[in-house]
C-alpha cells in the first residue's frame, strides 16, 4: 500500500490503515497507541532520566510505571544522571523507555543500534527481543541486516523508497541461494586448479587465506574428495548459505527502475 503526502498531508493516492484506524482523520488516537524511537533523539543534556520520562509519561492517559519500565531496560540506577551523561548505549535505552512509556501497541524503532558497539548492540537486541515477547508489535527500520535476521519476523526490503520484496527471513535468504558455497583454508599452491575441473565447481576465488567455492548439488562431497585422492589435506571447510544481505544485494539489483517521483 502506497501513500503520497502533499505537503498538506493530504494523499494523492492510496490507502492505509494503523490499527484499523486512518492516521489522517484519527491521528490523536493513534498517537496513544504508537510509540517511536527517533535515530537521534533531541534531549536536553541537562535534563535528567527520570524527568524525561516522566515529560514524556504526561503525554498519556495510561502510562507505564517509570520505575519498572527504567529497572526493566537497565535504567535503575542511571535515572538521575543527566541525558547529556549518558554513554551511547544508554542513550539508545532511554529512547526505547520513551518509545514504550505510552504502552504502545506498535514501536517504530529508527536504526535502533546505530553508533553502538558490539556488546551494547547484543544487549539492546536481548532488550528488544524482551519487550516483543511482551505482545508489543515492533516495526524496525535498520540497514544492519545482522540485526533484522536476528529481530524479525517478517522483513520488508526497500529500494529507492518501494517494496521490492516481503518475507520471513529464511525465505529471503532463500531466494538469493543461486548455487552453494563452500570455503575453506587454502591448503597451498594447486587447490584452485584442482578444484575448477570439478564438474560441480561453477567458480572459484580466494579471500585472504580461504578459497570460496560455488557449485551445484554435491559441492562439499566433491571438494573434500578432490583433495583427499590428490594427498592434500584442508582445513576449516565450512558450507555457506546466503544471507539476508545476500538477498537484499540480489533482490534490489533485480529490482525495476524507480521513477524520479517515487524516488523522492
Amino acid at each position: 500500500i502506497q501513500t503520497l503526502l502533499h505537503d498538506r498531508g493530504e494523499p494523492d493516492r492510496g490507502s492505509i490503515t494503523v490499527l484499523g484506524l486512518d492516521p489522517i482523520r484519527h491521528g490523536d488516537a493513534l498517537r496513544d497507541r504508537v510509540g517511536v524511537q527517533l535515530q537521534h533523539s533531541a534531549l536536553p543534556e541537562r535534563i535528567r532520566v527520570h524527568e524525561a520520562v516522566d515529560l514524556f509519561a504526561s503525554f498519556y492517559e495510561d502510562p507505564a510505571d517509570s520505575r519498572e519500565l527504567l529497572r526493566t531496560l537497565g535504567l535503575h540506577e542511571a535515572r538521575d544522571r543527566y541525558c547529556g551523561a549518558l554513554s551511547g548505549g544508554q542513550q539508545q535505552r532511554l529512547s526505547i523507555v520513551l518509545a514504550l512509556i505510552g504502552q504502545p501497541q506498535i514501536a517504530v524503532l529508527d536504526e535502533l543500534s546505530t553508533g553502538l558497539d558490539p556488546e551494547a548492540r547484543r544487549d539492546t537486541w536481548r532488550l528488544i527481543e524482551e519487550v516483543r515477547d511482551r505482545g508489543v508489535t515492533i516495526v524496525l527500520v535498520t540497514h544492519l541486516m545482522q540485526e533484522a535476521e536476528r529481530l524479525c519476523d517478517r522483513v520488508a526490503l526497500l529500494d529507492q523508497g518501494r517494496v521490492v520484496a516481503v518475507d520471513h527471513p529464511a525465505g529471503l535468504s532463500a531466494r538469493a541461494a543461486m548455487d552453494r558455497r563452500v570455503r575453506l583454508r587454502s591448503p597451498g599452491p594447486g587447490g584452485e586448479a584442482l578444484l575448477d575441473v570439478l564438474p560441480e565447481v561453477t567458480g572459484v576465488e580466494r579471500c585472504g587465506e580461504d578459497i570460496v567455492v560455488h557449485g551445484s548439488a554435491g559441492l562439499l562431497t566433491a571438494v573434500v574428495l578432490a583433495f583427499d585422492r590428490a594427498g592434500l589435506s584442508c582445513e576449516d571447510v565450512r558450507t555457506e548459505s546466503a544471507s539476508l544481505e545476500d538477498a537484499f544485494l540480489t533482490l534490489t539489483d533485480a529490482s525495476l527502475p524507480v521513477s524520479d517521483e517515487v524516488g523522492r
